[in-house]
């Protein structure tokens, strides 16, 4: 009986060209990023490695394509398992594919004019505005007290989540059109840091431009954040009364200007992913410093208990190097974090649990009670949202396999 034929060498002839789809190849420090525009699937490899992808996304047959590595590198290479890789990773055409054709960017031509030059002056003059205004009328500075607009508690929850959720919109639009400016793609989802519901726009092509061209998709949304509050704040005033009382409706601007305020200062909670993280990371070429952080400070407490260090093998050079003093950032999130809470947390949690208890306490009337039964249900919705995020997140990391090394 003849052998029967070795079934990835049918499927990948060796001596023939393998059919690719179009990749890109991006310098990354000692790196090369490669991957698929039209799919956003990337990869990170050393650049011997992007060398060989190379030769086979240029038609080179694969044991060609390993001879050639061998006389430049000096080394063999399993040329099946990588074909194996890159067809996993979905870089291999099969027989019935054809070449991907790129996806049109939608709002590439907006985005551009969003962060044009007359774009950024027309920003700068809202913002020096808004800070000249706020010195000379320190009652427009950002305070809890502009929260409580009406003493009606669920009104004042149920106006922000209404009232938040266009100006989180913004914060995420800027973040996409700031990326699609630059020919990427973008995907929208909800998130969550700790118990915070929170929403992402996923940039995966951004991997694959320059590093100096990532700042501005990174820090757009805090950007659209400041001139959020700037405009709220300006109108308030514009509306001011002739005695200098505030109407409804620039009390509510007032109120939506402090909570944009409180997600810009959630920025600078450096133990999460935040916009501020993702900026360093970039920045500094990181590749996963939140967890080389976690790892560092981890370790600096089981050394002040007199436990053994753990190994920090697994963790990239750089990560770990700049661990070592990004990890006390986190401990000025922590520390933010309380500052935060004693502040503005507190008191303001105080006046809503105080005036909520008082009316089922002291025989409130019937609206009173009823606002405050929503409260409760709005608050014990938020955790449960929260919760539902983190098991959904638990079964797609379960879901999902483990990732192999190319």
């Amino acid at each position: 009986m003849p052998p029967r034929p070795d079934s990835d060498t049918a499927r990948h002839p060796l001596d023939l060209p393998q059919p690719m789809h179009p990749l890109v190849f991006h310098a990354e420090g000692d790196d090369v990023v490669v991957g698929r525009a039209d799919t956003d699937t990337y990869v990170v490899l050393p650049v011997d490695g992007a060398y060989l992808v190379h030769l086979l996304a240029e038609g080179t047959p694969p044991d060609r394509a390993a001879a050639e590595y061998r006389e430049r590198w000096g080394e063999d290479v399993d040329i099946r398992d990588l074909l194996d890789s890159l067809d996993e990773l979905g870089f291999l055409r099969g027989a019935d594919e054809s070449a991907a054709e790129a996806r049109p960017v939608r709002h590439q031509r907006l985005g551009r004019a969003l962060f044009s030059a007359p774009a950024w002056v027309c920003y700068a003059a809202v913002t020096a505005l808004w800070l000249v205004e706020s010195i000379r009328t320190p009652d427009l500075l950002p305070d809890y007290h502009h929260i409580f607009f009406t003493p009606y508690y669920s009104l004042i929850v149920l106006f922000l989540l209404v009232g938040q959720t266009p100006l989180i919109a913004l914060h995420e639009a800027f973040h996409a059109l700031a990326g699609r400016r630059l020919g990427l793609h973008s995907r929208f989802s909800l998130g969550r840091r700790l118990y915070y519901v929170v929403a992402e726009t996923s940039m995966d092509g951004l991997v694959a431009v320059p590093r100096r061209k990532r700042y501005l998709p990174i820090l757009a949304g805090m950007l659209a954040d400041v001139l959020a509050t700037a405009v709220l704040t300006l109108v308030a005033d514009l509306l001011r009364r002739p005695d200098g009382g505030y109407p409804l409706v620039a009390a509510l601007c007032l109120a939506l200007a402090y909570a944009t305020v409180l997600r810009l200062a959630w920025q600078l909670l450096f133990y999460l992913r935040t916009d501020l993280y993702l900026l360093m990371t970039t920045l500094l070429g990181c590749v996963d410093l939140h967890s080389a952080a976690t790892f560092v400070l981890r370790r600096r407490i089981r050394r002040l208990a007199g436990r053994p260090a753990e190994d920090d093998s697994h963790l990239h050079p750089t990560d770990l190097r700049v661990a070592r003093w990004y990890s006390w950032l986190m401990v000025f999130g922590y520390a933010f974090t309380i500052l935060l809470g004693v502040t503005t947390a507190v008191p303001m949690a105080y006046q809503v649990v105080a005036g909520v208890l008082g009316r089922f306490t002291g025989g409130g009337s019937t609206v009173g009670l009823l606002d405050s039964a929503t409260v409760l249900t709005l608050s014990i919705a938020q955790l449960a949202v929260a919760g539902a995020i983190a098991l959904r997140d638990r079964r797609a990391a379960r879901a999902t396999p483990a990732a192999r090394a190319v």
